[in-house]
């Protein structure tokens, strides 16, 4: 019943009226991943994602949670996809960690045992950044020399406040290569996270949004640096198939989606990137690999860097438990899952472990610190950016 195949059979037990909302059923179906390796493997091109969204949100029309349960999902669903939210909830924890409250709590582990979702919740915040670092990204910046082209940075919900650091190394990247870059400072989340927990009618109200949003910034195309989010944009066409209104320009807009490494594996850099003398290896997210099938272009960007040396990752698709919101939904199976991730990194020995994915690189950063491998992990870009500008001190 854990398998692609016994899964979709249980999807069309449901549809066809054989199959019930039990706790079993629901379970197997929480468990999984939504990692779409089984789209890839699949010979008959079965789209198993989208099956599975529509029959998430069938269990939360007709499955009552246990009381716990329905409590971590509504603060997930009322949190992390809404910036402003999200912003003032990261205040305090930003005072939390400045006061060694955090430090206090992990040793105590007090939090394990009683809130155990709460718990991984708290240890996969990253070092939040101060008030100032987390402002907001200017709405236009020119491109450095001759105009490439006018793009829209998607600064994601929880990135810009998470990691704005990404973002921002994003923007000079792209400048660098030529690009004029909006980010407008109205925009919202992408849907998601909504679409993937069954919450689809929150989820079209977001991607309507955001098409309006950037529609407005007049760009010619949109570009996103988290493989969730891209992955997520370039279905607008069917997540809203059935609005008569939306459906065509769902499909424009999705058209013009790129994640980054696409829009830059082949920029002309004339010789601006200088060396940055590390061993990288690199996990391919599972939004990017199997949800966008993006493989090369990445491994395109960081060969591009001089004397970056490159060293592939044994089970390098292989997923790091983070899916989207499930490391705080199934704790249990997504550590599994992160421990054999950083147990392959350990053994590349590698200074950086890349990857595309803002979920990817906090799950893998929180694994790396418990194991006390010495990788660090970074986006991509970063390293471009490093290599155009300097590493960080």
């Amino acid at each position: 019943m854990s398998s692609p195949r016994g899964r979709i059979a249980m999807v069309h037990a449901l549809g066809d009226g054989r199959g019930r909302f039990s706790p079993e059923l629901v379970r197997h179906l929480d468990q999984c991943l939504g990692c779409l390796a089984c789209e890839t493997a699949c010979p008959s091109g079965v789209v198993y994602g989208h099956a599975l969204e529509e029959t998430r949100e069938a269990i939360e029309e007709h499955y009552e949670r246990p009381a716990a349960d329905r409590a971590t999902r509504w603060l997930i669903e009322h949190l992390l996809p809404y910036p402003e939210r999200l912003g003032l909830a990261l205040g305090g924890l930003y005072w939390y960690q400045r006061l060694g409250m955090a430090g206090a709590v992990r040793a105590s582990r007090l939090l394990n045992l009683l809130a155990p979702r709460l718990a991984q919740m708290e240890a996969l915040l990253p070092s939040v950044p101060s008030p100032g670092d987390r402002r907001p990204l200017p709405d236009v910046t020119p491109a450095a020399g001759r105009t490439r082209g006018r793009v829209g940075l998607l600064t994601g919900c929880a990135q810009r406040h998470l990691l704005p650091g990404l973002n921002r190394a994003t923007v000079r990247v792209l400048s660098a290569a030529g690009y004029e870059v909006a980010a407008p400072s109205t925009q919202g989340c992408c849907g998601a996270l909504h679409a993937h927990g069954g919450n689809l009618v929150e989820a079209q109200r977001m991607a309507r949004a955001l098409i309006e949003t950037f529609d407005r910034a007049s760009v010619s195309l949109v570009v996103s640096n988290a493989a969730g989010c891209g992955a997520a944009m370039k279905q607008y066409g069917h997540l809203l198939r059935d609005d008569p209104a939306w459906r065509a320009r769902a499909e424009a807009f999705a058209a013009t989606v790129r994640d980054v490494s696409q829009l830059l594996a082949d920029a002309p850099w004339n010789g601006h990137l200088r060396p940055l003398p590390v061993t990288v290896t690199y996990h391919e997210a599972c939004h990017l690999a199997h949800g966008q099938r993006i493989r090369l272009e990445p491994r395109s960007l960081l060969k591009q860097i001089p004397q970056l040396r490159l060293v592939e990752l044994m089970e390098s698709d292989l997923c790091c438990g983070s899916a989207g919101t499930y490391n705080l939904l199934q704790p249990h199976m997504a550590n599994h899952l992160l421990s054999r991730k950083v147990e392959r990194i350990a053994q590349t020995d590698a200074d950086y472990v890349a990857a595309g994915n803002i979920g990817c690189l906090l799950q893998i950063q929180m694994g790396l610190r418990r194991a006390g491998v010495r990788t660090r992990a970074v986006h991509p870009i970063e390293l471009v950016d490093w290599a155009l500008h300097g590493m960080p001190r």
